[in-house]
């Protein structure tokens, strides 16, 4: 009998221990759980990766950096950003897809390469539309322009801002670009979209759609005849040293999109979420009063190191090539939108 009931009271105390050691394993998992539950308060601890594809000396990362210093400094180093650049962690191709599946938070991409998901991306390949980076800004901060970055939304994906790149020149190998009928029989290099191939179409031009990563070696190689880029992207990639000649015409754009993953962002709380939206602003900030100033010193640097001949058309000479590309804007307007364009025609007016 006394057996019997010390058995029992052995029992009850093995009982009473696991019931305390399940109440106190609950809650140390509680407080794990909630550290990054977006309905606590104070700053989650997480990390945010950041891919994008050009190199450290353009205004794109300069942007990523100023965006990185302003979360990590404002979170006290709870959030952590880790920017890929050169297309270290994701090319041209798949960063899009990668944003999508939360691989990445955070990217920019070109918007005319996005024209596969919306024709509206093409604003920026409609020759002198804009006549300035501050133009352009303008564009794409108002209404208008932001129903064409929330395009990809429902993909999962946030369109936050654009960062401009700047007004593309052309480079080539085969000879001085002055008018319309010198590009004649010329292939290059685009970023993609039936909008740029018309552009070359109406010069009796052929392009060819290249991952910007594998630029370099296309002109090289001689896969293409030329390209048409910014000062910087010309710049920092070097393709000066596989060029022989540069126009200055500034007739299309490279704008890029500053984009999010929906998931993501949804998944903070209010706390840590106004910590990165300011981020997201001091990267906009920052890019944006970059891009001219990079611009203006890769034209400099590009004539200092005396790789390409440079010409820089006359008002008469950039007259003709607006005449030949009339047509581009009378088969594109229905199809992008006519009340986009006539807003960003409107800007500064």
């Amino acid at each position: 009998m006394k057996r019997t009931k010390l058995f029992s009271l052995c029992l009850l105390v093995i009982a009473m221990l696991v019931m305390l050691a399940a109440c106190g394993g609950g809650k140390d998992e509680g407080k794990k759980e909630s550290k990054n539950d977006a309905s606590d308060d104070g700053v989650q601890e997480i990390t945010i990766k950041l891919s994008h594809e050009v190199a450290e000396n353009t205004s794109q990362h300069v942007g990523s950096i100023a965006f990185k210093e302003y979360i990590e400094n404002a979170s006290e180093g709870k959030i952590e950003v880790q920017v890929y650049p050169n297309g270290q962690l994701y090319g041209d191709q798949d960063v899009m897809q990668s944003l999508a599946a939360n691989n990445v938070q955070f990217t920019q991409q070109d918007l005319s390469k996005l024209v596969g998901d919306d024709e509206r991306f093409n604003i920026p390949s409609l020759p002198f539309l804009f006549a300035s980076d501050d133009e352009a800004v303008e564009f794409w901060d108002s209404e208008k322009g932001m129903e064409i970055l929330s395009a990809l939304e429902k993909d999962g994906i946030y369109g936050l801002a654009m960062w401009p790149n700047g007004p593309k020149h052309f480079t080539n190998n085969k000879r001085p670009l002055k008018s319309p009928e010198d590009f004649k029989g010329l292939n290059f290099r685009t970023q993609g979209g039936q909008v740029l191939e018309d552009v070359f179409k109406a010069l009796d031009a052929g392009s060819v759609s290249i991952p910007f990563t594998e630029l370099y070696t296309s002109l090289q190689q001689g896969v293409v005849d030329g390209q048409t880029n910014t000062f910087v992207n010309t710049e920092s990639k070097k393709f000066d040293e596989v060029q022989k000649y540069l126009t200055v015409i500034g007739d299309t754009r490279v704008d890029v999109g500053f984009f999010a993953n929906k998931e993501f962002m949804d998944s903070l709380n209010d706390e840590t979420k106004k910590i990165v939206e300011e981020g997201i602003k001091a990267g906009t900030d920052a890019a944006r009063k970059a891009s001219k100033e990079m611009n203006e010193k890769a034209f400099e640097e590009i004539k200092n190191r005396g790789n390409v001949e440079v010409y820089e058309l006359t008002d008469e000479e950039r007259e003709a090539f607006v005449k030949v590309w009339e047509p581009v804007y009378e088969k594109y307007a229905p199809v992008i939108g006519e009340e986009y364009i006539e807003a960003a025609q409107n800007v500064g007016k």
